[in-house]
């Protein structure tokens, strides 16, 4: 092999690929990124048994070839480069990284033992990278980071016709987005419980670009989804178990007896101040009433906080309590410069929702519901 490819090109598609490899593999060939140059580019791939991803890039390929060599090595050795290209070469055995004067001769690693990566499904739709990103984004901050309990850890994708929904929840919190899609059968009904940090690099990767949807097998234990888009392509091995009916948990709009409309920024600032004096399991208590929503926090017998914002209330007045950190990554993941609130009773789940302008009406696409916590005597 013998190729040129541009310092930052490589490194952006190194580091990516790599990011995805495990820091303990189960088997020390999964370390191992492959490396292939043919007709003009260079492909990068990875693969951990439950998910893989591959990215082409351009290059000048003087000689074909392939190699494995330690992937997070490589992402190393691509950032430091001092010159604008970097040159690969070498045989089966050794590999040569090099620019400028600097150079790195590399083992490889066994052609052989690597595992075939996955194929990518089907395709069975497109939609705008940059609106599923924004969608992941907002939905993410909901799931648990606990992996004893897989089922919460994930996000689920609901796909109904032409829409996709997306649902995250640690039994705390439910965010749900909703966004538009293409689907190549308008009939098309699937389910699919992805892992929530999986999907979140690939959405934002992927932002910039049409973004194509496989769905492959839905079976218990062996399902498998792809996503495509400006180059590059990845699978994930689907959560297996069965995710919560919460969509329950979203207040009717029957049901609902006060909204409040409240400056995004200023509660989101507001709420962070008086947080600094709120215990990790003790609330932030929120008072909607005569044209304000009035923030404490701490007790007696500790530091206390309290603040006070402009809010619009419809309804009747209303105090509930939340924990601190899930009500700043609700705020701060709405991306809309009102907040509008929609309360059935204080010891109800809350819904948080985003609004244009503060005359404008909740769309039904958007969810974040924040359940209440118990408020002291």
């Amino acid at each position: 092999m013998k190729v040129r490819v541009g310092r930052e090109v490589l490194a952006e598609a190194v580091g990516w690929v790599a990011r995805g490899l495990p820091s303990r593999p189960s088997v020390p060939i999964l370390a191992g990124m492959l490396v292939e140059a043919a007709d003009g580019q260079v492909t990068l791939s990875g693969f951990d048994y439950e998910s893989s991803a591959q990215v082409s890039v351009p290059a000048e390929v003087a000689d074909e070839g392939r190699f494995l060599v330690s992937g997070r090595l490589l992402a190393g050795i691509s950032r430091s480069m001092p010159r604008d290209s970097v040159d690969l070469s070498g045989e089966a055995a050794r590999v040569q990284v090099t620019s400028g004067s600097s150079r790195f001769d590399l083992h490889t690693l066994p052609l052989n033992e690597y595992p075939a990566l996955p194929e990518l499904p089907p395709p069975s739709g497109v939609l705008d990278g940059e609106a599923f990103a924004r969608a992941v984004s907002q939905v993410v901050s909901a799931a648990g980071r606990d992996d004893t309990l897989p089922v919460f850890t994930g996000v689920r994708i609901e796909v109904r016709g032409t829409t996709i929904s997306l649902l995250a929840t640690d039994r705390y919190r439910l965010a749900v987005r909703t966004v538009q899609w293409e689907p190549l059968d308008p009939s098309i009904e699937a389910n699919a419980l992805v892992p929530a940090r999986m999907l979140a690099d690939i959405a934002k990767v992927m932002a910039g670009h049409e973004l194509t949807l496989a769905f492959g097998s839905t079976r218990t234990g062996d399902g498998l989804i792809g996503f495509e888009g400006g180059g590059r392509r990845a699978t994930g091995r689907l959560i297996d178990g069965e995710f919560p009916k919460v969509r329950s948990l979203i207040p009717a709009p029957g049901a609902v007896t006060s909204t409040v409309r409240v400056d995004t920024t200023a509660l989101l600032e507001a709420v962070k101040r008086v947080a600094l004096v709120a215990e990790r399991t003790s609330p932030v208590r929120i008072n909607f009433a005569d044209g304000t929503a009035s923030l404490d926090a701490g007790s007696g017998e500790e530091a206390q906080a309290s603040e006070s914002v402009e809010a619009a209330l419809t309804g009747d007045p209303i105090t509930a309590g939340f924990n601190a950190g899930y009500l700043l990554d609700g705020l701060a993941s709405i991306g809309a410069p009102v907040a509008h609130f929609a309360f059935t009773q204080p010891t109800k789940p809350a819904n948080l929702t985003g609004l244009r302008s503060p005359d404008h009406e909740p769309d039904g696409e958007s969810a974040y519901i924040l359940m209440p916590m118990r408020l002291p005597n």
